[in-house]
């Protein structure tokens, strides 16, 4: 059995897969897919997608805002408020990105260091996006004690340094389909120097689909792919790395129902 720790189920074009919610959940469970995190962007389309999820006992979600849609400063109340709903087991995902946005750091930061408040308020692990902004990532966790609430540093494209200063924090590493590309050359490296326990599996759905589907609209089923292939390049059998990374899941989200 294995997990898809990080997936966008409300933003699956279901035309272009030409599936509805409950065929593509029931695709990944007839591959021993047991459980789907569902994960927030936006505050104010939490609800829609609690409404789409809510009768799946085996999908949790998270809440938060990512940091390319934090345009005005973060409502740290209605964060808490929504965050309070007992089918969320994550706050996020949340962080820095700083290769697409170059105007808005400090509304970055400054909302990143609300979900790191709030996280620790809730006890609740962070779900952490970061692309392009190492240090300020790193930095800011550390000032206002991340380590307290745990989390993951989601689909990592980073270099080593960076995920073993997280580890150090106790924070767990997942990682995409990304890793199947060929031109992944540095992530690769990095897979086979992340503990097993400490790696997370995720597809990032409908978001870069691993090989041999790239291209396609992505799906919790092919999180399957992602871990044979992480499997193979960390020399282990794949039931280990489903073992693993299925027990880490339940160890980090606690409230996740187990399947």
């Amino acid at each position: 059995m294995i997990v898809d720790s990080h997936c966008h189920l409300d933003r699956l074009d279901f035309d272009k897969l030409d599936l509805n919610l409950d065929q593509v959940l029931d695709k990944a469970r007839a591959k021993q897919i047991e459980h789907f995190l569902c994960v927030s962007v936006t505050l104010d389309q939490f609800p829609s997608m609690l409404d789409k999820i809510k009768h799946h006992d085996d999908v949790s979600a998270s809440c938060g805002v990512h940091p390319l849609d934090q345009k005005d400063a973060l409502n740290k109340q209605q964060l808490i408020d929504l965050a309070s709903h007992e089918k969320v087991v994550a706050i996020g995902e949340t962080g820095l990105d700083y290769y697409y946005s170059k105007d808005t750091h400090a509304v970055q930061q400054a909302s990143f260091v609300g979900h790191i408040e709030v996280a620790n308020e809730l006890q609740k692990p962070l779900i952490i996006h970061t692309r392009d902004a190492r240090a300020d990532t790193i930095n800011l966790m550390r000032e206002h004690k991340a380590e307290n609430c745990g989390g993951v540093l989601h689909c990592f494209t980073e270099d080593w340094d960076m995920a073993k200063k997280a580890i150090d924090m106790g924070f767990y590493i997942s990682i995409s389909g990304i890793v199947t590309f060929k031109n992944a050359i540095e992530l690769k490296e990095v897979v086979k120097q992340i503990p097993l326990d400490r790696l997370l599996i995720e597809t990032d759905s409908p978001y870069l689909a691993p090989v041999p589907h790239r291209g396609q609209t992505n799906q919790p089923a092919y999180v399957e792919d992602v871990a044979y292939y992480i499997s193979e390049l960390k020399g282990i059998s794949f039931n280990e790395l489903a073992k693993a990374t299925t027990e880490n899941f339940y160890s980090l989200f606690k409230l996740a129902a187990k399947g």
